[in-house]
């Protein structure tokens, strides 16, 4: 048995003694997982995902204060078991030791989960959505899908997000991606509509594929942005995959007009009575042709949401990530393959799905050669692109950054309708960016 072999055979051995009883009491096995990492002579290449782990098991005083007994007997055991497997073994203890070995072997940053749309169509048109840049036929096959994660597995990726469009219209295709590859685990964004019982009992039969439904707040800000009936069918879906003991969880997008409903301490009890275990916040990005600059929320109510998220993540049995004001804890920007990146449906290899800019495609190049390429090579010299990670992003907080890094590179816009010089996307953003700078820095300093 070589080095590489032996380090992750041991890992796996320890995180699987840990975890055994994992059908009985899992947050006892993530805390037992952490104190075995600590013990492991090779734990080098965990570093950075046993502090993230410590961090939230510390209750109040630390991130978040993870659910006891009542949230993990609401999963399906087996379900709960297959996830923790898949996240705890083969992400964390045998993905992390091989990414870390890779990105030194290649020289380029690995990222730990890659974001893919399996298809441009949508059967809805929600207010200011980029989606639609795309067009509504582009899609990669399942055998595109199917070799994007077979090369992921060969860096250690074992974690596969879908977006789009909306995925579900693939949803079978997704289904046997899960099942071929059992050993990772995947999550769909989705607006939920095409949740149906033949869907949840598949979810149930894979046991590795969760969903994130999108919603905007209550029925009136969700129909307003989504259209009329989109909040109901969101809440069918959710009573299916609640009554079917599944992991899910909602993704909302903070704007000018929804932030104080979606910051409320009723709208996080409405999700976890729902029976959503995760909750993503994203907040509004005006990119694209239809963009509404307008529906951005102004850096006062972006600092409402910083604070909001905090004080419920402590207290409420719901884990939640808010994706801009949370690059504190990951040190930063996490796109161009530093964390992730993103495959559109055309193929193009993007550092961020909110950055649609492009110099391979997953059709000629392979994930290593766009992980070497000029765009993403620009993004992992420029990283952090602010010493506050509360301007993290150099999209929405560093727009100066971006288009240099675009021009440097010589990347093409991706939008196959209306491609947008990135130029164009600074003017949009820069008073915004500004002014969130003097508040972000009175908070982090």
């Amino acid at each position: 048995m070589n080095d590489r072999s032996f380090s992750e055979s041991f890992k796996a051995m320890l995180f699987s003694t840990a975890l055994h009883c994992a059908g009985k009491m899992p947050r006892q096995s993530l805390i037992n997982a952490i104190r075995l990492s600590e013990r492991n002579p090779f734990q080098g290449a965990l570093g950075e995902r046993v502090e993230i782990l410590r961090g939230a098991m510390k209750g109040p005083s630390g991130h978040y204060h993870l659910p006891d007994k009542e949230f993990w007997e609401e999963i399906d055991p087996a379900i709960r078991k297959k996830l923790l497997h898949n996240f705890m073994i083969n992400a964390t203890a045998i993905g992390a030791v091989r990414q870390k070995k890779k990105e030194r072997s290649l020289q380029c940053n690995i990222p730990w989960l890659i974001l893919m749309d399996p298809t441009s169509a949508c059967n809805l048109q929600c207010e200011g959505c980029w989606a639609a840049d795309y067009g509504n036929e582009l899609s990669m096959s399942y055998t595109t899908l199917h070799n994007i994660i077979l090369q992921g597995k060969e860096l250690g990726i074992h974690v596969y997000v879908y977006s789009g469009g909306e995925p579900l219209i693939r949803k079978d295709d997704l289904i046997k991606l899960a099942e071929v590859h059992h050993d990772c685990v995947f999550l769909a964004f989705t607006n939920g509509s095409a949740v149906d019982e033949d869907f949840a009992n598949a979810l149930s039969r894979v046991q590795n594929f969760m969903l994130a439904l999108s919603v905007e707040g209550f029925e009136r800000e969700t129909d307003q942005r989504r259209g009329a009936g989109s909040y109901q069918k969101m809440v069918h879906a959710m009573e299916l995959l609640k009554k079917k003991r599944l992991v899910f969880g909602f993704s909302t997008c903070y704007t000018s007009e929804n932030v104080d409903t979606v910051s409320s301490e009723k709208y996080f009890d409405e999700m976890i009575e729902k029976g959503c275990k995760f909750g993503w916040f994203f907040t509004y990005i005006p990119i694209g042709e239809h963009a509404v600059p307008e529906l951005m929320a102004t850096p006062e109510q972006r600092e409402h949401m910083y604070y909001q998220a905090r004080k419920f993540r402590k207290t409420k049995p719901l884990l939640t990530i808010d994706f801009w004001n949370d690059a504190e804890y990951v040190g930063g920007c996490v796109a161009g393959g530093r964390k992730y990146l993103h495959i559109n449906a055309n193929g193009d290899i993007e550092p961020c799905a909110f950055v649609h800019y492009s110099d391979t495609n997953i059709h000629t190049h392979t994930l290593i050669e766009a992980l070497h390429s000029p765009l993403f090579r620009e993004f992992g010299k420029h990283q952090p692109f602010n010493q506050n990670h509360l301007r993290a992003c150099p999209l929405l907080d560093n727009p100066d950054s971006l288009v240099q890094m675009i021009n440097t590179s010589g990347a093409h816009s991706t939008e196959a309708m209306s491609p947008e010089p990135v130029e164009r996307i600074r003017e949009r953003v820069s008073v915004t960016a500004k002014k969130w700078g003097e508040i972000a820095n009175r908070i982090w300093y």
